[in-house]
């Protein structure tokens, strides 16, 4: 590799800098092989960067904030390195998503029904013989002994 190939290269530090993510973070990235057509390593083993690794950590950054995992990233980059556009199999992940955030949803709003109908019947003194057996009788049942 040519002297002028290793100046145009990013250090760790500077990636950090320009991507706004910790030098943690992209050695984890790193080491996950999620940056792997972007990194190489110097002769004296420090991590040097092609600037394209820049495009590559703000796909993961926005993917990640839609709720996508490093692994469903990691599906999505090697589609991309592959030479194709990941943007159906995102699109799937992205469906994916939408079901379980809806289904989350439904689990909450039973949830909250269930909390509301409890704090409907609150005593903030129960029964003394209620007390005795359990912890907080507001929120447990009677228990048959």
């Amino acid at each position: 590799m040519s002297t002028s190939a290793l100046d145009q290269s990013l250090k760790i530090g500077e990636v950090a800098s320009q991507s706004g993510l910790p030098v943690k973070t992209i050695r984890y990235y790193d080491e996950l092989g999620l940056l792997v057509p972007t990194t190489r390593r110097s002769e004296s083993g420090y991590r040097l960067f092609s600037s394209e690794v820049l495009n590559r950590l703000a796909f993961i950054k926005r993917a990640q904030s839609l709720g996508l995992s490093l692994s469903e990233i990691q599906e999505l980059l090697e589609i991309h390195d592959s030479g194709q556009l990941p943007c159906d199999a995102l699109k799937q992940h992205l469906l994916l998503k939408i079901e379980a955030i809806t289904e989350q949803i439904q689990s909450l709003e039973i949830l909250k029904s269930e909390l509301i109908g409890l704090l409907s019947g609150w005593q903030e003194q129960p029964p003394r013989d209620r007390i005795a057996k359990t912890i907080c009788p507001n929120i447990q049942p009677e228990t048959r002994e």
